[in-house]
């Protein structure tokens, strides 16, 4: 394992990669769980650890791609800036999930650190290698480009086709999803993000997402605790909402 120090990185606190992958919280669903004992050895060598805390910036639009890496811990805000300064939201990124691309040379937005962040990071000349010489770490990247396609494709249904209800009920089963791919099947899905957010994400205004959270709640379909966390009442009358067929 590698550990940066020094004033290398300025943006963030730095921390050692554990040395037994086996005990990575998000090693069954990130980039990783495709490899064997000795192609993850080979990925684990180049690894470097990097802690960010809240409302660091990750990285900004047009910096030299230099780093890809998995979020082991928190939420990342990824988001792009208009010409006239406003702010659009094109996604979140959960633990598990990939983030930058080995074949960009340049970032193409801003990624901010909504919670403390904790990136498990290869440099992208060393993974471009590593992805020639391992098929396992190759067909894994594209399943995940391919999964990010597939979203992409959702969130433009979901933009251009779907009501303000059926959107936020998508939203909450996404992060349901992502919380259950983490092993948390039941209880509370933390919303780190804050309501102005989820609102830029899914094209709406703050008060139209705010009159939506509150028809779900009094619907019995959600229930919201402190604001910041929601927990699923009715899985499929939430289901049948984001399918548009309640």
């Amino acid at each position: 394992m590698k550990l940066v120090v020094g004033n290398a990185c300025p943006r963030h606190e730095i921390a050692a990669v554990p040395e037994d992958c086996a005990q990575c919280a998000v090693r069954e669903i990130a980039v990783c769980t495709a490899l064997s004992g000795p192609e993850l050895e080979r990925l684990r060598d180049i690894a470097v650890s990097k802690i960010f805390e809240p409302g660091s910036t990750l990285f900004a639009a047009d910096e030299p791609a230099t780093m890809v890496g998995t979020v082991v811990q928190g939420t990342i805000k990824c988001f792009k800036l208009l010409p006239d300064g406003r702010q659009q939201i094109v996604g979140f990124l959960f633990p598990g999930d990939f983030i930058g691309s080995p074949t960009q040379e340049t970032t193409h937005g801003f990624a901010e650190a909504l919670t403390r962040v904790e990136l498990c990071l290869f440099p992208s000349p060393a993974i471009q290698r590593l992805i020639r010489e391992m098929p396992n770490l190759e067909r894994r990247l594209l399943t995940l480009a391919s999964d990010d396609l597939d979203l992409a494709q959702e969130w433009m249904l979901l933009l251009g086709r779907k009501t303000a209800q059926e959107r936020l009920a998508t939203f909450l089963l996404l992060l349901a999803q992502k919380a259950k791919a983490r092993g948390i099947a039941d209880g509370p899905i933390d919303l780190p993000m804050n309501r102005s957010e989820i609102a830029d994400y899914l094209g709406l205004s703050l008060e139209t997402v705010s009159r939506q959270f509150s028809k779900l709640k009094s619907s019995g379909h959600i229930r919201i605790e402190h604001n910041n966390e929601v927990t699923i009442r009715n899985l499929d009358g939430l289901t049948e909402i984001a399918e548009g067929t309640a």
